[in-house]
């Protein structure tokens, strides 16, 4: 017959085990897709630095894919015993060099920049995405959601002038189908530009959705598009 310390302790380890598994398999309501603008990255007083692997392409750069809640808030850091693991993605790397650039100081290859999303973000979806599928996904995204080319199409071009974020909206969602959240930051020399386009998923990671809720901050009537 067991001893009641051994089934109170049998207790605690069950408790122990349901509490990891919530705390792993957060709940969220749908996903940020986040894609950013390199020239708009690297023109400010920080500047930038180019990876190891080269200049990226002068396109949108995934930033991240980011679990949130309909009422803006979001998780963080859900599962700190799933780091980013590079072998799980080998096959991905190419393409993730491609698209997934680092261009943050000083130089490197990409992967403390991907160990930071997966384990910030990734780590919340876990329920969904497992550590391969939520790099593939976010790549297939991008690809389903080609900013530049729905920029391009309307007229607007990164060559330094100065759009209305209405016609930046309105391309966009003509050329992808869904209404973006327009981030901005600040240039060199002072003046608004175009920095990251966020764009809907749903808690599956298979469509595209109408944002539920848009980050705060705001930009400019007019915002720059610089070049890269």
């Amino acid at each position: 017959m067991e001893s009641k310390g051994s089934i109170l302790m049998l207790m605690k380890l069950v408790v122990l085990q349901y509490l990891a598994v919530v705390c792993v398999s957060q709940d969220f309501d749908f996903f940020y897709f986040v894609q950013q603008w390199p020239g708009s990255y690297c023109d400010t007083k920080s500047s930038c630095c180019y990876p190891t692997s080269g200049k990226p392409a002068a396109d949108f750069g995934i930033h991240g894919l980011w679990p949130n809640n309909n009422d803006g808030s979001y998780p963080s850091n859900c599962d700190s015993n799933n780091a980013f693991q590079p072998s799980l993605v080998s096959d991905l790397t190419s393409s993730l060099q491609r698209n997934w650039a680092t261009l943050a100081c000083p130089s490197g290859n990409g992967i403390q920049f991907w160990s930071h999303e997966w384990e910030k973000h990734g780590t919340c979806s876990e329920s969904t995405l497992k550590q391969h599928d939520y790099f593939q996904t976010a790549l297939n995204l991008k690809q389903r959601a080609n900013i530049l080319r729905a920029l391009t199409n309307a007229g607007i071009a990164p060559n330094g002038n100065a759009y209305s974020l209405s016609s930046i909206k309105g391309a966009i969602k003509q050329g992808v189908g869904y209404t973006p959240y327009i981030e901005c930051n600040v240039d060199s020399s002072g003046n608004s530009q175009l920095y990251q386009v966020y764009l809907c998923v749903d808690a599956s990671a298979s469509r595209f959705i109408e944002c539920p809720v848009f980050p705060n901050a705001k930009c400019a009537s007019q915002i720059h598009f610089p070049p890269f």
